[in-house]
């Protein structure tokens, strides 16, 4: 018997580390994600095997029944994943496990947030304890794995969220691109780094809070960019960091926004340009992963 399951990938429209201390954030499942196959084998023990998106195998492993590694081709790889195989408390281990990503790794859209999902899926157990326990974070890139449309997210309490599934389609979408910068970054250090922050963020949480109603319910492209705009401006200024189009695009006529951890992966461009004008620009500045909204967004 074979079973399949999939998590989708996320990006994070508002909210950044914000989030972590109670910030209501706009987030949204992607079309690239991951799957995960179970097939039930004669012998004994799990073989665990994961391909990327070119089909080509990255990383293999094989576990005893007990779960000890009894090889591998990378041992960091494999005591992570015998990691999260013993809190998955699985009850039968004698089956080979694929998992298929449809993205670069490199994108940054979730490749161990998906892994947790599907993993949870098939132990059917709470995937945010399994996060908490592996990877940790907020929570919302779980959530974005199965969710059918985009959401928005609040952590309540340490251990308690509210997710709402929301109707987000901008009547602007067309005008709504993601570039990837190709400069991954960690996203637990950009966590430590803004834990480690002395400011009061109290009024930045209910600032972000209510900046994503209002960019959740923008009618118009110009009133989109704006609070977006705005929003920027306040990461920006808790986190000390220069502004992604201060950096690097400061002559496009549009506008430009982080997602998730700082200045690494991909980033919103929101633009009434023709998008000739757009990826001709941002391939004259060596940017080729240009992705419209339709292409990326579930």
């Amino acid at each position: 018997m074979t079973q399949t399951y999939h998590a989708s990938g996320k990006l994070l429209l508002t909210g950044e580390y914000f989030i972590l201390d109670g910030a209501t954030g706009l987030a949204l499942p992607t079309k690239f994600g991951q799957t995960l196959t179970v097939e039930s084998s004669s012998e004994k023990g799990i073989f665990w095997k994961s391909i990327d998106h070119e089909n080509k195998v990255w990383f293999e492993a094989q576990f005893s029944e007990s779960l000890e590694i009894i090889s591998s081709s990378d041992k960091d790889v494999a005591k992570t994943l015998q990691n999260i195989l013993s809190l998955c408390k699985l009850t039968t281990h004698n089956s080979q496990l694929t998992t298929r990503l449809d993205f670069p790794n490199e994108w940054g859209l979730g490749s161990s947030s998906t892994l947790i999902s599907l993993l949870a899926q098939y132990a059917n157990v709470d995937p945010y304890e399994l996060l908490a326990k592996t990877f940790g974070g907020s929570g919302y890139d779980i959530a974005c794995a199965t969710a059918k449309s985009a959401i928005t997210y609040q952590l309540t309490t340490h251990d308690s969220r509210l997710t709402t599934e929301i109707n987000f389609h901008p009547s602007f979408s067309n005008h709504l691109y993601f570039v990837h910068l190709g400069k991954k970054q960690n996203s637990r250090e950009g966590i430590q780094h803004y834990k480690n922050l002395t400011v009061d963020k109290s009024d930045y949480i209910e600032q972000i809070s209510a900046l994503t109603q209002k960019i959740i319910h923008a009618k118009e492209l110009d009133e989109f960019c704006y609070y977006m705009e705005v929003h920027e401006n306040i990461v920006a200024n808790v986190l000390n960091l220069r502004k992604v189009k201060e950096l690097y695009f400061s002559d496009f006529p549009g506008t430009i926004k982080s997602l998730g951890a700082w200045g690494g992966d991909f980033i919103l461009v929101a633009s009434d340009e023709s998008p000739e004008m757009i990826t001709s620009y941002f391939q004259q500045k060596g940017f080729s992963t240009f992705l419209s909204y339709k292409d990326m967004i579930l």
